[in-house]
């Protein structure tokens, strides 16, 4: 049997040449992870992703203060001490203040600037709270399923499926749940990211500076479809968004218990279509349909064996917990 040290030495490594090939080929395997512009938020396309973005590369030039001496004086040192042979020798030396004080003072000052702005970020881009953009909000409700989205426009009684329409240049007010387990809503290029629970609302806020499609999905890992359920965001112009509006409200599929039973079925919106061409846009949708869905489940733990209109009518308003930020405030009892 042959042992590696019978193998000479330059059978062990790869080339200079290898070495050069392989690093190309993993720059482009990272390069990969990018997968398109419309999930990258260094590319942002509204205003919380700008932030976001700010936010970044304000830690990437405070972490180069860091980064960079170390990267500069750790060859100079071993240059120095190890194969000038110029130093002096000082077997007695122990302190020094000022050292003292560059390696403790700098990272206690680059921490205290770091946690500044971690707190001024946090409390300006909080998703519970309006965007200071000016415009008449949108009001959107969400549902999360297996493995699907549910979008609700309880002001204008329709409701679609994997595809949020909205108006450029208008704060977009969100409102978020779950009628089955944990989701995790997110629109990279938007900015944000907020979990949806059963029988609990989320809020996020966001806005799209321009028209444009960009892409959305759950990021929460809940099953074996999860990374199959994504959907589509599409900002219009105000005149454009007015008129899907109109055409939706007149020419969508009815809503009823059936479709809505349908819909809570664990599939993808391509497999519950699949010989369907009425579409995934629907009209005369219920104003308490969000309500139904969180109140019940928040009060009876056998909600799903009740027949959801009579449960939609006995929840009344929306009153099941507000989640946090980060979708902890779960109920004990529950």
């Amino acid at each position: 049997m042959t042992v590696l040290s019978e193998i000479p030495a330059r059978m062990r490594r790869p080339s200079s040449g290898h070495r050069i090939v392989i690093a190309i080929f993993s720059l482009g395997l990272l390069a990969g992870c990018m997968d398109s512009p419309d999930v990258n938020f260094l590319d942002p396309e509204g205003y919380v992703a700008q932030q976001q973005r700010v936010h970044f590369w304000r830690i990437v030039a405070l972490m180069g203060l860091v980064v960079g001496p170390i990267l500069v004086l750790t060859p100079l040192i071993a240059y120095r001490y190890r194969f000038s042979g110029n130093s002096t020798y000082t077997p007695d030396w122990h302190f020094s203040w000022i050292w003292e004080a560059a390696i403790w003072g700098g990272p206690i000052v680059i921490v205290t600037i770091l946690s500044y702005f971690l707190w001024q970020n946090t409390t300006a881009l909080d998703p519970f709270e309006p965007l200071p953009i000016d415009g008449e909000p949108v009001r959107v409700q969400i549902v999360g399923y297996d493995w699907k989205w549910l979008f609700i426009y309880p002001d204008h009684g329709i409701a679609t499926l994997d595809e949020l329409v909205f108006p450029e240049g208008r704060p977009l007010n969100l409102e978020l749940t779950s009628e089955t387990v944990m989701q995790s809503f997110h629109i990279p290029v938007l900015g944000g990211q907020v979990y949806a629970m059963e029988g609990m609302i989320s809020k996020l806020h966001l806005a799209a500076d321009r028209p444009g499609v960009f892409r959305g999905r759950n990021t929460q890992y809940n099953g074996h479809g999860f990374h199959r359920q994504q959907f589509v965001a599409r900002a219009l112009p105000e005149t454009a968004f007015s008129a899907w509006l109109d055409t939706t409200s007149t020419d969508a599929r009815p809503w009823s218990d059936a479709v809505h039973d349908r819909i809570a079925e664990r599939s993808t919106l391509q497999e519950m279509t699949e010989g369907d061409d009425t579409g995934a846009a629907f009209r005369d949708v219920p104003g308490d349909l969000f309500s139904g869905i969180v109140g019940p489940m928040d009060r009876d733990p056998d909600w799903r064996s009740r027949d959801r209109r009579d449960a939609s009518v006995e929840a009344g308003p929306a009153d099941g917990p507000v989640a946090t930020a980060t979708g902890q405030a779960a109920d004990p009892a529950r």
